[in-house]
């Protein structure tokens, strides 16, 4: 996975960035920057039915995903408990932006205190220059941090795990989708933006 700095213009490429906020709460966002050339109507719905497929079949079903009317719940196969649970996908549209959110409402990884914060996101925001898809993790509590006050400890446990993890795959998301849209592999590489403050994670 390339990284590297640079300023933020839609062409064709992959933006992240991953940090711990000040409230110790983690923020995590992935773009995938289109140029005017490609075409594709997918919306946040879509985006997120996309994902929610993609999670299952790039850990070779070991994780599941069980929908309902009010839920998402991402499940280890064979077992009962929920590592996260979200509550119904939430939809908003706009002239040039749409979003699909997913309210964290508990689970394993969640911070048992925390469980009523935190939502993951998926946008699609359009304009004369091109198309921005974007997964957005906010205000997420993880268990691996412990509390609002994390050890160094708790916070290379967590960046070595759950939030590489969680990058790794969500990257790897965003380059299935350009190939779906456009019918080529991505050339762009993955770039470091600054979205927010915060300690990089």
């Amino acid at each position: 996975m390339n990284s590297a700095k640079r300023p933020e213009a839609v062409d064709e490429w992959i933006a992240c960035q991953q940090i711990l906020a000040e409230d110790h709460s983690i923020f995590s966002v992935q773009r995938l920057l289109l140029s005017a050339e490609v075409s594709g109507s997918i919306t946040s719905a879509e985006l997120l039915n996309l994902y929610l497929d993609f999670v299952e079949r790039c850990t070779l079903g070991i994780i599941r995903v069980a929908r309902s009317a009010d839920s998402v719940e991402f499940r280890l196969a064979g077992r009962g408990a929920a590592l996260l649970s979200f509550a119904a996908p939430l939809h908003e549209k706009g002239a040039d932006t749409e979003k699909t959110a997913l309210r964290i409402s508990g689970g394993l990884l969640v911070q048992p205190l925390e469980c009523d914060r935190g939502q993951l996101e998926f946008m699609v925001e359009r304009s004369a220059a091109g198309t921005r898809l974007s997964l957005q993790l906010a205000d997420f509590c993880p268990l691996l941090l412990g509390s609002r006050r994390p050890s160094l400890l708790r916070k290379w446990l967590y960046r070595l795990t759950q939030a590489y993890i969680h990058k790794a795959v969500t990257i790897r998301f965003l380059r299935m989708v350009y190939r779906q849209l456009t019918g080529r592999k991505l050339p762009g590489e993955t770039v470091m933006i600054v979205v927010r403050k915060g300690e990089n994670i």
